[in-house]
């Protein structure tokens, strides 16, 4: 996937200042990892008189299956085989305008100290796109930039070169260009439509979409003839998001036509009365999960194995059902943390004796830790080497033995979600791994036969329809039955 950005220049305003607009040094080739692969920007030419910028984006195709929807939708294999052999590493699409966002964000916003003069002063522009899908065709390709004033060269490409009758590909070479934009415009325009032409984004579009759509079409979208439609493929026809952009839109525009405020039109509600929800912290959304599967199972003798800096201990002392609290860790820096945070020193008797922090490695059987109702391991079997596992099973299911036992993981499928996470990457630098949701039911279900207990799995966070919830929980209790039959074994 690839595009370049052409600047004609003088020897007083020679060309290379694309350079300092751009942040990318023209003697040198960058990498930048991106969401979903390896970008690169490199200059074929740069001199006083032209000077060309050139990103190539190297999509990781395996790591964009990985990350999305595992076997496609039904599993048939027409669709998984689909997954891997697409357009996606070579058509410029919503993942080139994620890499342009990433990689030129400071040209994108118009920042650039060396030269700030030229940032704010419209260049000759040549934009160049080889191949652009575009659901409309080229007729559409004119509607779309030409308003923004913008010179445009829509070529159809063939479907094949040697068989003109199969007639055209979806897919166009595009030429812009432009000498009253300014770089931050023109890379604005192909930010928000390079995904519209597409029709199509590779990740969850979630409400800040909004916003990142106003961000990058202020001064231009409100007016846009195209406004409607441009948001609607935006917003992948999310009508509820769609609608709320329209309606900021029209705000904007009425604010401009009156030549006053956004805030003094839309001021029917008094500030002090307006509440803005903001969204929950997936961490926080974790430990009330938590919370609310140890009040079901009735425990009021918990284990937080891997406390880390005590988050969730603080949240349980907070709970007076919850009357003895353990807090355990190898970590004696996390233990000394924690116990700063828990305020241990300054805490008064009776909250003090609810709880009680000690270092201990989950990795061999520990005594103290018997004979609790529940035992919590929340985000904590990714961090040990696959081959550990077993030691920390025995240590918990087998020796342990609590009658509840909670365990939290990340869900690697709901990475594609992570607009910002770099392709193939986990969630935490020292994750040794991270399951699927059929990898951890596969882990569970083996560790409850193994040692006598049942299995539920519970979503935490945002169930995503097609890729499950960002974190998944297992539930274990020990088996009825199990235990039936050890009181009539003991009664024989």
């Amino acid at each position: 996937m690839f595009l370049t950005i052409s600047t004609t220049g003088t020897p007083e305003l020679p060309a290379t200042d694309l350079g300092f607009l751009l942040h990318k040094h023209p003697e040198k080739a960058q990498a930048f990892s991106t969401s979903y692969g390896q970008a690169y920007v490199l200059y074929p030419e740069a001199d006083p008189g032209r000077c060309t910028a050139a990103l190539l984006l190297e999509v990781d195709a395996v790591a964009l299956v990985r990350r999305g929807k595992g076997k496609g939708r039904g599993g048939a294999p027409d669709a998984a085989l689909a997954q891997y052999v697409n357009d996606r590493p070579y058509a410029a699409s919503s993942l080139l305008a994620v890499a342009l966002s990433a990689v030129f964000s400071s040209a994108m916003r118009g920042v650039c100290n060396a030269r700030p003069e030229r940032a704010a002063r419209p260049l000759p522009l040549r934009i160049e796109v080889p191949a652009l899908p575009a659901r409309g065709g080229t007729d559409l390709v004119q509607k779309l930039f030409a308003p923004l004033g913008w010179t445009v060269t829509a070529r159809p490409v063939a479907l094949d070169a040697e068989f003109p009758e199969w007639g055209d590909s979806r897919y166009v070479s595009l030429v812009l260009e432009s000498e009253t934009l300014t770089l931050a415009e023109a890379l604005r325009h192909l930010y928000v439509l390079l995904p519209v032409l597409d029709d199509a984004k590779h990740y969850w579009v979630a409400p800040d979409e909004v916003d990142k759509l106003l961000r990058a079409g202020e001064g231009w979208l409100p007016a846009h003839p195209e406004q409607k439609l441009i948001t609607s493929r935006y917003l992948s026809r999310r009508w509820s998001l769609t609608r709320e952009a329209m309606e900021r839109l029209e705000l904007v525009r009425l604010a401009e036509a009156d030549d006053s405020e956004v805030e003094e039109i839309d001021n029917a509600v008094e500030p002090e009365t307006e509440t803005e929800e903001k969204p929950t912290p997936l961490a926080v959304q974790r430990r009330d999960a938590i919370v609310e599967a140890l009040k079901a199972s009735g425990a009021t003798r918990v284990l937080d194995l891997g406390c880390g800096q005590g988050q969730l201990v603080q949240t349980l002392l907070k709970d007076t059902r919850f009357t003895e609290i353990v807090g355990v860790d190898v970590s004696m820096r996390a233990l000394t943390i924690a116990a700063r945070r828990l305020k241990l020193d300054r805490m008064g008797e009776r909250q003090s004796s609810r709880v009680q922090l000690f270092q201990s490695s989950l990795a061999y059987t520990d005594n103290r830790l018997k004979g609790y109702d529940a035992a919590v391991l929340s985000e904590v079997v990714e961090h040990l080497d696959l081959p550990r596992l077993p030691a920390l099973e025995y240590a918990v299911f087998g020796a342990a033995r609590p009658r509840t036992v909670l365990v939290t993981t990340p869900n690697v499928e709901y990475n594609v979600r992570w607009e910002t996470l770099p392709a193939g990457h986990v969630r935490h630098s020292d994750h040794r791994f991270e399951w699927t949701r059929a990898e951890f039911a596969e882990w569970a279900a083996k560790v409850a036969q193994r040692h006598g207990y049942d299995v539920e799995f519970v979503p935490v966070g945002p169930d995503d329809p097609e890729v499950g919830p960002p974190t998944q929980m297992a539930i274990f209790s020990i088996s009825t039955a199990k235990q039936a039959t050890t009181k009539e074994a003991k009664a024989a």
